[in-house]
């Protein structure tokens, strides 16, 4: 059972082959025997899943379909869950219990989906190593000794273990899609928008966006149906119709033009994964694309104006953890300003801190325009990069990152270092374009992902031709050893 995929486990629910209890049952049992190995999950929710697992049954016993109705997943733990633990992989909500579920849990527990628990992840979103949280690095089911990418880490090596079929995960710079590269899954970060961020705690609220991990493009057209639409609630949620992504899944190829950026492939590439993006290049080629060699000249400066942006939002977002209403509280504080201080200080991890402290650098009186404002402005040319690119081409198509994963420890010292891990990653969240990444085959037994990039609210055009490429190819099928 916990070799099927989403689209599997709902044509069997539908033929009764097996109820969503039984599914259930083995992949909790799953969980407990081989999660202690990978760290993936913060907190499992076996009482909820099995109830909501019996009213799926009871749901489709009385004439009720739909291809989440009884299905297993899990939620990246920033997804606030009504009276279940919330804690942003960080030791300042250890204790926290959301009083209400976030937009997303509650349209994929409407749809009939069963909720397995809460991932792992880097603190606070901050991470490309899921090193960072505050209950312990995730490991790679492909390597125990690798990273599993970040921050939506958990999620990727969870649904890459076979420990449940697909799970939910948030996109900052490419936290969906790169641990999707590293564990070899699909993974799908939408329009800034098109998923609301309303009860996902906030990292950068201009960059986040919710997605889904799956391990196919079908998969991940099955989980964004139930989680996307406008949410009155998110004033960032834009009032847009909501295709039927499995509908467009098999449209063909002919005639589709891709452009392949020729800044992708620079130095700081690794060749062997150059080789397998051009492998998939030819690939898609032979179903009928166009290929094209075009230009995105701002990209190298994407990192400098992410790594502004970005903790700067952070520094505001995270001003609300402050011991005083929510979270952790220092002990026996001498005064107002103690209680900030020493909550904060030990409440926070390292990376947290280093990113508040650069953000509320950049924000600061005489640096403002120096920093802030200038990354904003180099924002805005990344975008019309795009624009001018999309107006050439339908798909753009690179790397999903420039090495593959790394050993667990090797970057702590160098952050600089794994901030480089996501250049080809952050560019879509600063023009908030739609974007995914997608098997592509293995360097030293480790997967590799090559990604593709569309214009607004196309992201059925991303999983056609995923879709399309996972029907010619088998690396999406490849399981770890052990798992």
């Amino acid at each position: 059972m916990h070799q099927m995929t989403l689209a599997e486990i709902a044509r069997g629910l539908a033929d009764k082959k097996f109820s969503s209890e039984e599914l259930t049952k083995v992949l909790l049992a799953r969980i407990a025997q081989l999660d202690p190995q990978l760290n993936s999950f913060i907190s499992l929710t076996e009482e909820l899943a099995l109830q909501q697992a019996k009213a799926a049954d009871v749901r489709r016993a009385n004439g009720e379909s739909g291809a989440l109705l009884g299905a297993p997943i899990a939620h990246k733990d920033l997804f606030c869950t009504q009276g279940i633990r919330t804690s942003c992989g960080s030791k300042m909500l250890d204790n926290f219990k959301a009083p209400y579920d976030a937009t997303v849990v509650a349209r994929l527990a409407a749809a009939g989906a069963v909720t397995l628990g809460k991932t792992n992840m880097d603190e606070f979103a901050m991470g490309s190593a899921n090193e960072s949280s505050y209950y312990g690095a995730v490991k790679n089911p492909w390597n125990l000794e690798h990273v599993p990418g970040g921050s939506s880490g958990g999620s990727a090596a969870a649904v890459a273990a076979r420990l449940l079929p697909a799970a939910t995960g948030t996109d900052t710079g490419g936290s969906i899609r790169q641990p999707a590269a590293l564990t070899n899954l699909t993974g799908l970060k939408p329009t800034y928008g098109r998923v609301s961020r309303w009860g996902m705690i906030a990292y950068a609220s201009s960059l986040d966006q919710g997605g889904p991990l799956a391990r196919t493009a079908e998969d991940c057209a099955i989980m964004l149906q139930g989680m996307a639409g406008f949410d009155p609630q998110d004033s960032t949620s834009i009032d847009e119709p909501v295709p039927d992504y499995s509908a467009s899944l098999n449209s063909s190829l002919q005639g589709l033009r891709i452009g392949v950026p020729k800044e992708y492939f620079s130095a700081g590439l690794d060749p062997r994964i150059a080789e397998l993006i051009h492998n998939s290049v030819k690939e898609l080629a032979k179903l009928g694309a166009v290929i094209k060699e075009i230009s995105l000249p701002n990209m190298q400066h994407a990192i400098p104006a992410y790594y502004v942006i970005a903790p700067a939002e952070a520094s505001s977002n995270l001003s609300r953890f402050d011991g005083v209403r929510f979270g952790y509280r220092c002990e026996d504080p001498k005064d107002l300003t103690d209680l900030y201080k020493r909550s904060r200080g030990e409440g926070f991890g390292a990376e947290v801190q280093r990113r508040i402290m650069v953000g509320a650098y950049a924000l600061s009186a005489g640096y403002y325009d120096a920093y802030y404002l200038k990354a904003q402005k180099i924002r805005r040319l990344i975008k019309n990069d795009f624009m001018a690119a999309f107006n050439e081409v339908d798909i753009i198509l690179g790397p999903t990152t420039p090495n593959p994963a790394w050993k667990l420890g090797t970057k702590n010292d160098d952050p600089v270092a794994a901030y480089l891990e996501d250049v080809y990653t952050i560019t879509a969240n600063l023009a908030g374009l739609p974007g995914l990444s997608m098997p592509a085959g293995f360097v030293d037994g480790l997967p590799v992902g090559v990604q593709l990039l569309a214009p607004y609210f196309q992201e059925g055009r991303l999983l056609n031709v995923a879709h399309q490429y996972q029907l010619n190819t088998d690396w999406h099928t490849r399981t770890p050893t052990g798992f």
